[in-house]
């Protein structure tokens, strides 16, 4: 009798441990992607609706979905992060996982429904702080996680942002940057919107890193579209794809 109990026993931790790694197998996609959207002061709420507008439509684009499907797993995990300044960011949308049409439609009608939640300062520093610590609560597995950052403007608030993207660089995660322009710069602050060199430069210099990783530069609202679209498919591709935007 004893013998029988342990075999039982034995077969459901067996089966248990079959059961756990089917369910970790399930919860694997081929990125961790968190969308961290600059919402501060400087960001009109043409420059606001414009980021909004842009992910909506990127993410349920035929070519971001061709190339989430063209992946090991076919799906990706997506979370959309506003962030301004030091101590506020605020998750919009949390963990998804694109699989289809169906998921990214979803994920974009939701977008475009919720409030703009702050119009702080620049903490750039804090964003991707905030990124990081969604990247570590996630319900999905990857190898690849990315940050991907949309801003316009340098960090003003918090702590040294190359300090943090070192930080997060060291935990190989890769952070990707798209700049707003702005044509006019702020007339009590003009170094903020347009720092000596361009904000692209800033961004390379201070904000980005890791394999691949890129700044794109939206111009206009008309480019803004285009870049999002464009930057959504080289981090959702294998790596290296991204550099053919550097």
């Amino acid at each position: 009798m004893r013998h029988l109990v342990q075999t039982a026993l034995l077969g459901l931790a067996l089966s248990a441990s079959i059961l756990s790694g089917a369910a970790r197998a399930a919860d694997k996609v081929d990125l961790l992607l968190v969308l961290a959207s600059d919402v501060s002061r400087s960001v009109t709420p043409e420059k606001f609706k414009l980021q909004r507008d842009g992910y909506a439509a990127a993410i349920a684009n035929p070519r971001v979905l061709d190339a989430i499907k063209g992946g090991r797993n076919g799906r990706i995990a997506v979370m959309f992060l506003e962030w301004s300044g030091m101590s506020s960011q605020k998750v919009v949308i949390d963990w998804t996982m694109i699989d289809g049409q169906q998921s990214a439609h979803a994920f974009g009608t939701r977008l475009l429904e919720e409030p703009r939640a702050f119009g702080d300062r620049t903490s750039i520093s804090g964003g991707i702080e905030a990124a990081m610590a969604q990247l570590d609560k996630a319900p999905y597995e990857s190898e690849r996680q990315t940050i991907d950052v949309s801003g316009d403007g340098t960090n003003n608030s918090g702590r040294d942002v190359v300090a943090v993207r070192d930080e997060a660089l060291n935990r190989g995660i890769v952070i990707n940057g798209l700049v707003i322009l702005s044509d006019t710069p702020m007339p009590w602050n003009p170094e903020h919107t347009n720092p000596p060199g361009g904000l692209a430069k800033y961004y390379r210099d201070n904000v980005t890193g890791g394999p691949g990783s890129f700044v794109m530069e939206a111009q206009n609202f008309e480019s803004f579209g285009d870049a999002i679209l464009k930057k959504m498919i080289a981090e959702i591709a294998d790596a290296g794809d991204g550099r053919a935007f550097r």
